[in-house]
């Protein structure tokens, strides 16, 4: 499997090992990398993305060589093992007012709604990485006739719990912030919560699975 290293400013190192569509023994090998780095005191932070990883590190301290050789290392002795996962369920209200793009998303797939629905309540869902805002995670798994491009011009306010798919991801919104995704429903579990003992309601590696709100 090919990685390509390349520098992401000049404190930053980006391992991308994606080649088309997602590869999850890939992401497992991620990763495992990401945790190793992680212990190297050189590493302020090795951050997993979808079949892809960002490691920074303290320019004015250490040089770019030494990070990159770091980031190869434990890439190639990475190995695609399972994390412990935990199977995580959302209960969604599809449609109407609390999915505007549903019908596009519909049409888009060739199926009514209720077939729209239904493929994204079968999907299995899994954590591949969490980023772009606090408790917000990337969700692998979603049925291919689903993906759908994000949108041309993000909305400026996506309210907290929305149920999303852009590109080939599923996600729910942990907060009120812009998004350039599709709205498909909505649901009551928090994602994110500065107070809990552990705010973040999914982990990486966590399954995800949606259920119809009563």
């Amino acid at each position: 499997m090919t990685a390509r290293l390349s520098m992401a400013g000049t404190g930053a190192v980006l391992l991308d090992v994606a080649h088309g569509a997602f590869d999850p023994a890939a992401q497992r090998r991620v990763w495992a990398a990401a945790r190793a780095l992680a212990a190297d005191p050189a590493v302020v932070q090795a951050v997993p993305g979808v079949n892809n990883l960002l490691v920074t590190f303290d320019a004015l301290r250490t040089e770019p060589d030494y990070v990159e050789q770091r980031v190869r290392a434990c890439w190639q002795a990475a190995s695609p093992e399972p994390v412990p996962a935990r199977l995580v369920e959302i209960p969604v209200t599809y449609g109407g007012a609390f999915g505007e793009d549903l019908k596009l998303v519909a049409a888009h797939a060739g199926l009514s709604e209720d077939e729209t629905i239904a493929l994204h309540l079968a999907g299995e869902y899994s954590v591949a990485a969490i980023g772009a805002m606090p408790g917000f995670a990337y969700l692998t798994g979603l049925d291919p006739r689903l993906a759908i491009p994000r949108r041309d011009t993000p909305r400026l306010t996506v309210a907290r719990g929305a149920v999303m798919v852009g590109g080939g991801h599923a996600g729910v919104m942990p907060c009120t912030a812009p998004s350039g995704w599709h709205i498909i429903g909505r649901t009551d579990a928090v994602l994110f919560d500065a107070a809990r003992a552990e705010p973040g309601l999914l982990r990486i590696g966590d399954r995800v699975r949606f259920t119809q709100a009563g």
